[in-house]
């Protein structure tokens, strides 16, 4: 089901690419990180580019919840034991900034979007120590925040870490006034990379610099960024006749929930988990469940999901793409906070094409390593990836398709090969390759989207086998 951002907002497609052109700075992908930077280069007067596989602001921009905030869980504590104090300030100062950047578009281009200037929350029904942590390392980072014990939540909390001066908005409605002016080609997927050269099926793109903006980077070498993230998902329902929070607010605890209002609405979500994990399904029934609890007049007006890639050390890379390939930049690795990693993408990437210093680059280049950092999640994501492709190869389930009950999907034997079948309503059966057009992992039935997800590198196709999710380009094979 569509988020309730593309509810009341009609953005005007745009023609696709038709032959070969030349401009200075190619961007691909039409999600907010790629429409921002886009955005700040025209201003700078540079000829930009923007190509974009479907519409624009149609992948994970339109299923955020839209907080634009630099409360990113409990991150300054980690930042300061694993980088430092001075690059934990330099990521405390980046999304600083990129609060105040979105306020100063909104204002000078008189966007109407929704923008709301609110606190945001990370509460505990558990525990205060974590939070009491978390609040002395994200002053030591710069962040205005304190630690109290009053919500407005509808049950008691042991602690909440409240950040001053955050904000939430209305993505879409933002996207669309920022990318009114911008050359963009709609149904135009990159298909590869030659260079200063970006290969689509409808011309060539040649460009001075180009920038990846594509949510996971669709080129596996160079930068093997599928080695160094991994996706999860999470889901979230509307709500009207719920309650007025006044704030936006995340558990730190596990199977916690967050919640934020839009208009009348509350957004409730929560059901984190690895992309490719989710065979058991219940997510949307867990949200719902909850809803009941603690609204229990509420009714659902929508549902629906969002992707995150996740870094080694849960910073984002952005920046140079590699150090073999000067022109070429990157933005990926958000880690569930899209609204100001987007900001903060447009701002390094374009002041480095600009050939600008900017003060925070430092703490998010994709050229960092840092093992202690790295290490835990380097080897959990390594067996993650071992394990997608042993499955596929070595073992058999015992199901075959007749056995497969109607409106449900699995991995069953079909003429002694391992397939993928959803069985609709009417009975019938849509077959399917369990190997990720990716690097051949096998796939995971998700019965809360009717999707077949890859654990190894996030990938996700429907029940038909049409992409839906990269870094895989291609559909899955069909069976007859």
């Amino acid at each position: 089901m569509k988020s309730i951002w593309r509810d009341d907002i009609e953005i005007s497609e745009r023609e696709r690419l038709n032959g070969d052109i030349k401009t200075q700075v190619a961007v691909i992908g039409g999600g907010l990180a790629g429409i921002l930077t886009a955005y700040f280069l025209y201003k700078q007067g540079k000829e930009v580019v923007v190509l974009e596989a479907k519409n624009i602001g149609s992948g994970q921009t339109q299923n955020t919840t839209a907080k634009i905030t630099g409360q990113h869980n409990l991150i300054y504590n980690t930042l300061i034991q694993d980088f430092g104090l001075e690059k934990a300030r330099q990521y405390a100062d980046a999304n600083k900034k990129a609060i105040l950047e979105y306020k100063r578009i909104i204002e000078e281009e008189k966007i109407h979007c929704q923008f709301k200037v609110c606190p945001a929350y990370l509460y505990s029904q558990e525990s205060s120590q974590s939070l009491e942590q978390e609040a002395q390392a994200a002053k030591q980072a710069g962040l205005d925040c304190s630690l109290t014990t009053e919500t407005n939540l509808p049950f008691p909390v042991k602690a909440a870490l409240r950040f001053n001066s955050q904000a939430q908005f209305h993505p879409l409605a933002f996207l669309k006034a920022i990318a009114e002016p911008l050359t963009i080609y709609e149904n135009t997927a990159a298909e590869q990379l030659d260079g200063n050269c970006v290969v689509t099926k409808y011309g060539n793109v040649t460009a001075e610099h180009i920038v990846i903006a594509t949510h996971y980077p669709f080129l596996n070498v160079p930068g093997y960024y599928f080695m160094r993230m991994h996706q999860e998902r999470s889901y979230v329902i509307a709500l009207k006749n719920a309650m007025q929070i006044n704030g936006m607010y995340l558990s730190v605890d596990k199977g916690g929930y967050s919640f934020r209002n839009s208009g009348d609405l509350l957004i409730l979500g929560g059901g984190q988990h690895r992309t490719g994990e989710n065979s058991l399904g219940g997510q949307y029934s867990k949200l719902r469940d909850a809803a009941k609890k603690f609204f229990p007049e509420s009714i659902e007006v929508s549902h629906w999901s969002a992707q995150d890639c996740m870094t080694l050390d849960n910073v984002p890379y952005i920046g140079q793409f590699s150090s073999s390939t000067q022109n070429w930049y990157v933005a990926t690795g958000f880690a569930k906070w899209g609204m100001t990693n987007s900001m903060i993408s447009a701002m390094i990437i374009s002041d480095g094409i600009l050939e600008r210093q900017n003060s925070f680059a430092p703490i998010f280049s994709p050229q960092r390593f840092k093992f202690s950092a790295s290490a835990k999640t380097l080897v959990e994501d390594g067996i993650q990836a071992v394990k997608g492709l042993m499955t596929e190869i070595f073992t058999l389930p015992e199901e075959e398709i007749n056995q497969l009950p109607k409106g449900h999907g699995g991995i069953v034997e079909y003429k002694g090969h391992k397939v993928g079948v959803y069985k609709d309503e009417t009975g019938k059966a849509y077959i399917v390759s369990t190997r990720c057009t990716h690097l051949g992992c096998q796939l995971e039935w998700n019965p809360d989207e009717l999707s077949w997800d890859c654990p190894c590198h996030g990938s996700r196709f429907d029940y038909k086998g049409n992409l839906i999710n990269n870094p895989a380009m291609e559909n899955l094979n069909t069976i007859k």
